[in-house]
């Protein structure tokens, strides 16, 4: 009976799930601990206390990766809501995502050329501003380790979560606009949920962000991809 509860796949999906729910509410009674980052360890300890393999995890476990790429696209509902707004700003919101994907490459690539990372680890590194469903395979095409970009993706996005309006507003950004669209060129979805969780509207400026760069990015890592190789 063991084995079977092991290779059910409902296993590590609910596991995920609850460990979820579980930062989810740890969140709620201490801010700084964002359950992106107390849900991982909540699995981790599962896994560790009940001897339950990594391997055995994701038979269920990646089914939830799986959603990523639509919980991506779900991120169009406040760009449509905000559709006749986001219209009259249209060249601003580009030409920031455009900036802000030039900036978070070049930022990335000094940043591991400085403290003198390995190729393996540049390539990985490169495309760690945009979103993950995006970055991942990037990071395939640049010869990286899908992987190891999904880690500095997520922890790139909490980062910006967690401090990019504090930053902004350190360096005189006040302008709602212009926020919102540096956080979703350089955090992503996960910095346009914590937009979103302020306001809606914020929500969809980073979300349209987060969207252009993902075209942004690929298109202006076309000449370092002819480089690497």
């Amino acid at each position: 009976m063991k084995d079977s509860l092991l290779a059910d796949p409902l296993l590590g999906t609910t596991l995920t799930l609850a460990a979820y729910a579980a930062g989810m509410l740890l969140y709620r009674k201490f801010a700084w601990l964002h359950p992106l980052i107390s849900a991982p360890l909540l699995v981790y300890l599962c896994l560790r206390l009940s001897s339950i393999s990594w391997e055995t995890y994701q038979i269920g476990g990646g089914m939830v990766s799986f959603f990523l790429g639509p919980a991506t696209v779900a991120m169009a509902v406040p760009l449509y809501k905000h559709a006749m707004r986001l219209r009259r700003m249209l060249p601003s919101l580009l030409l920031g995502a455009l900036v802000g994907s030039a900036a978070g490459l070049i930022v990335n690539a000094s940043c591991v050329l400085l403290f003198g990372g390995t190729s393996e680890f540049l390539r990985s590194a490169l495309p760690k501003s945009v979103t993950a469903a995006v970055a991942v395979d990037l990071s395939g095409w640049l010869g990286g380790s899908p992987g190891l970009t999904a880690a500095l993706t997520v922890l790139t996005g909490l980062f910006g979560s967690v401090t990019g309006p504090w930053l902004l507003r350190m360096c005189g950004v006040s302008d709602i606009a212009a926020s919102s669209i540096a956080i979703g060129a350089a955090a992503h979805g996960i910095g346009s949920a914590r937009l979103m969780s302020d306001s809606e509207e914020q929500g969809g400026l980073s979300g349209f962000s987060m969207a252009a760069s993902a075209v942004f990015t690929p298109i202006l890592l076309l000449p370092v991809h002819a480089w690497l190789l």
